[in-house]
């Protein structure tokens, strides 16, 4: 199967590691892999905080430089559920709305593709730690991802996977929500990594690099032993191409 990348702003710019452990799980399951040329930003920050107008030549243009792909993969459940649900609150030009349409089917999160499209059900990687997930909003509440990344987490070898309480609690990312309400954000944060704390875990992880960079700081600043890594390298961890 042919998949086209679609790797969001934050993990192009901060995070290229999961998306190149992203990559190496996708070659050793044996698809064909394309990244697109002149890919930009999905346009969620602005949407997020009002701008709904403006993003809409982003959106058209992403919907025309994907519209000819299999599928599109993403390491953000965020930025997927961005492309596949909400760019249908956007006003864009009728002559568009088939390729919108289609683009909302091919378009997944990285475990959300594995396990429902690839039909992934173990890997031979192996994380000899003990992990907890964190359920991301988007991934959770928008595209409904909730037992692909344990599936995938239980397979690896020697890994000790558990549960925190209250593991689908928001981290009190949200974008722009952190710095406009940071009060608020930073109790929930403390919260989130109270419960990762007293799992026992080595690492947090989620299909989300917004969510791991918010925790990871609140846990690095409170000197936490646990530290954020993105699934998508906790899945890479000792496969061998």
């Amino acid at each position: 199967m042919k998949v086209a990348l679609f790797i969001p702003c934050l993990t192009e710019h901060l995070y290229p590691h999961s998306a190149l452990a992203m990559v190496k799980v996708l070659q050793y399951i044996g698809a064909e892999i394309e990244y697109v040329d002149g890919q930009t930003c999905c346009g969620q920050p602005a949407f997020n905080s009002g701008y709904r107008r403006e993003i809409i030549p982003i959106a058209e243009r992403f919907i025309k430089l994907f519209s000819d792909k299999e599928y599109i993969v993403s390491p953000s459940g965020s930025c997927t559920a961005m492309v596949r649900n909400f760019y249908y609150e956007l006003d864009i030009r009728p002559e568009l709305h088939q390729a919108r349409a289609d683009l909302s089917k091919k378009i997944f999160e990285f475990t959300e593709f594995l396990v429902d499209v690839a039909g992934v059900e173990q890997l031979d990687g192996e994380f000899n730690h003990r992990v907890t997930l964190h359920d991301s909003c988007h991934s959770l509440r928008e595209l409904g991802i909730h037992e692909q990344p344990r599936k995938l987490l239980r397979s690896l070898k020697n890994i000790d996977f558990v549960e925190m309480e209250k593991s689908d609690t928001c981290c009190g990312f949200g974008g722009t929500f952190s710095y406009k309400f940071a009060e608020l954000s930073t109790a929930m944060v403390a919260r989130k990594c109270k419960y990762i704390e007293e799992s026992g875990a080595e690492y947090v992880t989620a299909t989300d690099s917004s969510c791991l960079m918010n925790i990871d700081g609140y846990l690095r600043k409170h000197n936490y032993k646990a530290r954020a890594l993105h699934i998508a390298e906790i899945l890479a961890a000792g496969l061998h191409l």
